[in-house]
């Protein structure tokens, strides 16, 4: 009888996750905790002064992440149905009750919100904008309309450092939050049509317009060097305040560029190439950001 308690509860929180996006949620907190950890060193905050921020900056963006996570599962019900790798979600499948999953998202929106106001009203605005730009601008207008749903996307997706940063100062008037931003949001172009190649005919099937589904490998390959290119120059944005950081942004945003050129050429099938794109880009982000916030913290802790 334990037991079944046991393998129902675990099932349960399965579900929970899956409907959630908790994958998503983890891989966000590491650019927010970039940007929050940054700030404190920027500005020279005491960290025992703004525990209490931490705290509320942590649970308001896994809450507002997660409820943008599970408004797009339920109103993609339908094409994830037809996607290998979404046809066993949950608000697909019918494990959760979709009028649960709407007003679970609702209350996590709402008390999320509520905890990054509890920062400054900076970040609780940005949290809403993260949400709002994921399920209106993103999910219900350009995902299935226009192969530019990821630049719309990437706002959204962007904001997890901005709202680490705000939360700690209440304002955004500094260029290396500018830096993060701008990263991030270059940073899902490439991201993501590595994903849109590797799941070419699930895309199409689904009928989303994605580039690569639409216009080609070619002309993703072309644009998605434009884009590192664009994000080999935002290492810059680094320099007034780190030459050390600059040199890291540098070196990982040039390398990725060499990697897809020289992947491109030597690689025959379109798969291996985004293969290789898709593993650099999260190996590319844990390195940038993690270097980040370990800068930051070695600055608070250490040289101060």
């Amino acid at each position: 009888m334990e037991k079944t308690v046991k393998v129902e509860r675990q099932k349960r929180s399965a579900i929970l996750s899956q409907t959630v996006k908790t994958g998503i949620i983890k891989s966000n907190l590491v650019p927010m905790f970039a940007g929050l950890t940054l700030a404190l060193y920027t500005y020279d905050i005491d960290p025992g002064t703004k525990l209490l921020d931490v705290v509320f900056a942590l649970i308001g963006t896994i809450l507002v992440i997660g409820a943008a996570g599970t408004l797009n599962n339920v109103y993609d019900r339908d094409i994830d149905a037809i996607m290998e790798r979404t046809k066993s979600r949950p608000t697909v499948t019918g494990e959760i009750d979709t009028k649960f999953a709407i007003t679970l998202a609702g209350i996590m929106a709402v008390l999320g919100i509520i905890a990054l106001a509890f920062t400054t009203p900076l970040a609780a605005l940005l949290g809403f904008l993260g949400l709002f730009f994921y399920v209106v601008p993103y999910t219900m207008w350009t995902k299935r309309r226009t192969i530019y749903n990821t630049e719309v996307g990437s706002i959204s997706g962007a904001m997890p450092p901005l709202i680490g940063w705000a939360a700690m100062t209440g304002t955004l008037a500094h260029p290396a939050i500018a830096a993060l931003f701008i990263i991030q949001v270059i940073w899902q172009m490439p991201h993501f049509y590595a994903i849109a190649i590797r799941r070419h005919d699930e895309y199409k099937a689904a009928r989303i317009p994605m580039l690569p589904v639409v216009k080609g490998v070619k002309r993703t390959y072309t644009q998605t060097n434009i884009y590192l290119v664009l994000l080999s120059l935002t290492s810059f944005l680094f320099l007034p305040l780190s030459l050390g950081l600059t040199l890291v942004a540098l070196l990982m945003n040039v390398g990725w560029l060499v990697l897809s050129i020289y992947g491109y050429k030597k690689n025959k099938d379109s798969e291996k190439w985004a293969k290789l794109l898709f593993i650099y880009s999260l190996i590319h982000m844990t390195i940038l950001f993690s270097t980040v916030i370990v800068y930051s913290l070695v600055g608070i802790f250490i040289l101060n």
